[in-house]
């Protein structure tokens, strides 16, 4: 009679895995509880549930499973072979649930939690250290996490729910984000030390139709810049090479492959001229963005809150 019964239990091996789950995990600690105790009323007491509870929801378990799991003398239980084997996954399970609440509740303390926050490469070297470095003053064991990529890929990041916050360019204009503007950094046209314009200081655009260009790849915030002030001056930048990180493209500058539309570099750099662009208007504008209805923990709303204190005032003078 008990291997009909158990014949006909509410799983199959070819059941869908988010089913098998549902059924069986609200029962696991329960199970636990009676395998360590072997007595269902000490489990109950433990736990504080009622026994008949506690009863309802084994009996439940084996059905679902087709297996026994325990042999019973009244009160008193131990575990069968196939229970014992099921205990051991059982207590490796509960121990990851364990750990993993563990791990977000320790993210989320307001004193030492942590930060999930992406940057642009140009802003890695001198920019983000100084802001973690000046918000660690009075927040010193926030933990932080931090991403450097190109803006796009922040982006999607960002709505995969890996970063908290974000430092990018342009800022972005999107339903699903919120973004605020933070500063702007003006553009220089940089040459090579021994190009024609080397020697001045400031130059128009429209001047350096005819020059080859160094840019970054396509998808980049400041390739996309790149292209719409050229635009601006009334011409289509000759592209010579595709990069990924601004300081390649100066040192390719340097190397006479063209010139390029960059950002202050953090350390001067030896063999290019950098020259103020006066027409167009030639900046990027800095701005943090984060997943809109996104709630946030108390350290990323401590930093968001600094980020946005240093409004106007983000980026080294």
């Amino acid at each position: 009679m008990v291997h009909q019964q158990r014949s006909q239990a509410h799983l199959s091996p070819s059941g869908d895995t988010e089913d098998i789950v549902a059924l069986l995990a609200p029962r696991l600690a329960y199970f636990a509880g009676v395998a360590r105790t072997e007595h269902v009323t000490r489990a109950a007491q433990e736990m504080q549930v009622p026994q008949s509870t506690l009863s309802r929801a084994m009996v439940r378990l084996e059905q679902d499973l087709g297996v026994d799991l325990f042999a019973r003398r009244g009160r008193t239980v131990s575990l069968t072979p196939a229970g014992r084997t099921f205990l051991t996954s059982v207590d490796r399970a509960l121990a990851e649930i364990e750990k993993a609440a563990d791990e977000v509740r320790a993210d989320a303390d307001p004193t030492t939690g942590k930060v999930a926050f992406g940057f642009l490469h140009t802003l890695g070297s001198e920019t983000v250290p100084g802001l973690i470095r000046a918000f660690r003053a009075d927040h010193p064991r926030v933990r932080f996490s931090l991403v450097q990529n190109y803006g796009e890929a922040m982006l999607e990041r960002l709505r995969a729910g890996e970063l908290d916050l974000c430092l990018t360019s342009p800022v972005p204009d999107a339903p699903d984000l919120v973004a605020r503007r933070l500063d702007e950094q003006k553009l220089r046209l940089v040459v090579p030390a021994d190009h024609r314009l080397a020697t001045r200081k400031r130059i128009r655009l429209a001047e350096a139709a005819d020059e080859t260009f160094v840019t970054l790849e396509p998808g980049y915030g400041l390739r996309r810049i790149t292209d719409d002030v050229c635009k601006e001056a009334g011409f289509k930048p000759r592209v010579a090479f595709e990069g990924e990180e601004a300081e390649t493209l100066r040192g390719l500058v340097a190397a006479g492959l063209g010139v390029a539309l960059l950002p202050p570099p953090a350390v001067p750099r030896p063999g290019v001229a950098e020259l103020t662009v006066t027409a167009p208007r030639a900046v990027r504008e800095i701005g943090v963005a984060w997943l809109d209805g996104h709630p946030d923990t108390p350290p990323v709303a401590a930093f968001k809150q600094f980020l946005m204190s240093k409004r106007g005032n983000l980026l080294p003078t």
